[in-house]
This record gives C-alpha cells, sequence and structure tokens, in this order.
C-alpha cells in the first residue's frame, strides 16, 4: 500500500533530524546510545534510592522524582524519532502530535518546578539544618512532588489544546524531530500574536521567576557559608550543593533560548540544537552529574554490585 494514502490529512510530517544532513545515520545511532545510557543511569539512581535505607531522605525523594521525570521526558521524543527514521514514515496523527506536546511540556514545567524546590531544600538543609527534618517531613516532599506533577500537567493541558485548535493552512510538515508548540504555531494561517505573547508570559513565569528563587536561595547558601568558622562546615555544606547548580545550568539554559526569544529569532536548526539539549542530553547528565559527584549514590551503587556479584 502507498505510505501516502496511509497519511490522514489530518497528520503533521515530521521532517526530522536536521533535514537533508549528512550523516543522518550516525547522528540516530549516537542518539540511541545515549537512551540507552539515559534509561540505565535513571532507572539505577531510581533503584538505589528506593532500595538503600540511607538514601531515605527528603532530598535524594527529590533527586527520585527528577530521574523518573527525565526518564520519562527522553522516553517522549526518541522512540518517536527512531521509528520514523527507521520505518521512513515521518507523519504523526494529531492526537500522537497533542500528546507528545502535552508530554514534553509537562515534565519540562514539572522539572523547572521540582529544582526550584530541591534548591529550596539545600537552603533549608544548609540556612536552618536544626529545623530540617521538621520542615521537610515527608508528608511535605510528596506534596512538593504532586505540585511539580500537577503544575506541569495543569499548565500544559491549557498549551496543548489551545496550539492545537488553530487551524493550519497549507503544509502541515514540521522542521523537527518532535511535535512542539512553536513549530505549530508557524503552520497556523491566522494571526496569533496574542497567543504568542501569552507564551512569552508563560515562559517568564515558568522560566524566570524560579530561577529568581533559586538564585535568591544560593545568595542566602553563599552568605550563610561565608559565616561558618569551621572549614569543614563549609566544604561540606559546598559539596552539598555542587550538583544542583550544574543541573540548573543544563536545565534553564536551552529552555530560555527556546521559549524567551521573539518568534521571528526560531530557526529550525537552532532549535533542534536547543531540543537535543534539553530533551536529550540534559535527562542523560543529570543523573550522572548527581551519581559521580555523590559519595552516598556512589556507596550505594558499590553495595548493590557487591551483593549481586556475591
Amino acid at each position: 500500500m502507498d505510505k501516502r494514502n496511509e497519511t490522514s490529512h489530518m497528520d503533521f510530517i515530521l521532517l526530522g533530524l536536521f533535514p537533508g544532513m549528512k550523516h543522518v545515520n550516525f547522528l540516530v545511532t549516537t542518539i540511541l546510545l545515549i537512551y540507552a545510557v539515559a534509561l540505565t543511569a535513571n532507572s539505577i539512581l531510581v533503584l538505589l534510592i528506593w532500595v538503600d535505607p540511607h538514601l531515605h531522605t527528603p532530598m535524594y525523594f527529590l533527586l527520585s522524582q527528577l530521574a523518573l521525570m527525565d526518564l520519562t521526558l527522553i522516553s517522549s521524543t526518541v522512540p518517536k524519532m527512531v521509528a520514523n527514521f527507521f520505518s521512513g514514515r515521518k507523519n504523526i496523527s494529531q492526537v500522537a502530535c497533542g500528546t507528545q506536546i502535552f508530554l514534553f511540556l509537562t515534565l519540562g514545567i514539572a522539572e523547572c518546578i521540582l529544582i526550584t524546590l530541591m534548591s529550596y531544600d539545600r537552603y533549608v538543609a544548609i540556612c536552618n539544618p536544626l529545623r530540617y527534618s521538621f520542615i521537610r517531613s515527608q508528608k511535605v516532599c510528596l506534596q512538593m512532588a504532586a505540585i511539580s506533577w500537577a503544575g506541569g500537567a495543569l499548565i500544559s493541558l491549557a498549551h496543548m489544546a489551545y496550539s492545537l485548535h488553530f487551524p493550519i493552512c497549507g503544509s502541515r510538515e514540521i522542521p523537527h524531530f518532535l511535535c512542539e508548540v512553536m513549530a505549530i504555531l508557524k503552520l497556523v494561517c491566522e494571526d496569533i500574536s496574542a497567543y504568542e505573547k501569552a507564551v512569552v508570559v508563560t515562559s517568564v513565569a515558568v522560566l524566570f521567576i524560579p530561577l529568581s528563587l533559586i538564585l535568591t536561595s544560593y545568595a542566602l547558601i553563599f552568605l550563610t557559608v561565608l559565616r561558618m568558622n569551621s572549614p569543614e562546615g563549609r566544604n561540606k555544606a559546598v559539596s552539598t550543593c555542587s550538583s544542583h547548580p550544574s543541573v540548573v545550568t543544563l536545565y534553564f539554559g536551552p529552555a530560555m533560548l527556546v521559549y524567551m526569544r521573539p518568534s521571528s529569532y526560531h530557526g529550525p536548526k537552532l532549535d533542534q540544537v536547543l531540543f537535543m539539549l534539553g530533551a536529550i542530553l540534559t535527562p542523560t547528565l543529570n543523573p550522572l552529574i548527581y551519581s559521580l559527584r555523590n559519595k552516598e549514590v556512589v556507596s550505594a551503587l558499590k553495595k548493590m554490585l557487591g551483593r549481586c556479584l556475591n
């Protein structure tokens, strides 16, 4: 059967990774290897936090939620991209496109909220250590995780439904490897300037405000560390916070460049690079940053490997 006949007129066409680029096979193979690393690293991190009693703390509970989000985020894009590449079919139904937009935005916004709450966790641990166990109870941690997931889902649902209700004129080709709000809006044939402004306002609320809170938390932490008389206390405080700023940079950097630029400055190639950083590389690097630079996680991993080998 002709593949063109299998494609509904309502389907979108994903042109894939860098249309016209040479050596795409090598790039897709590399992404598959990165995906395998991300699946393995995030799954192991979640398992370690679940089975090791020493990691049953508020910080590691939130870290396990971040790993779950990363695992789901990369799985919402890479399998479809790889399947389209190897099958030669580039179409994606409107329902599947909406689902991908919903998952991508939900997980991205949820991570933004969660990373902000993790910075608050570090602030309480260093600036109010005596009240840490009281302030960060199990109930509070569950509430923080619920707020992250629910907040991401509600905001993304609104954007997904609204962006897909616009009429599409002419070509339904998306020069991207995933369905994404800004790329869909370029296909719309009516004035959407008001909605584009709403996207920018939402981006400011979701990205800039949390980033401001994170920077404030770390400014207060820095001042507290400066006032410490004990070098050991300073080193412990620095080691406690060292991994989190790296994750903040990996997440907020590409996200701000994607969603806080005017639409006229959006180019397909640059957008694909930024989305590869945010949707593929960041979920892979996050667990490695927290694992390789964290003595407690490394110790838990050694214990688990020791049990498996004995």
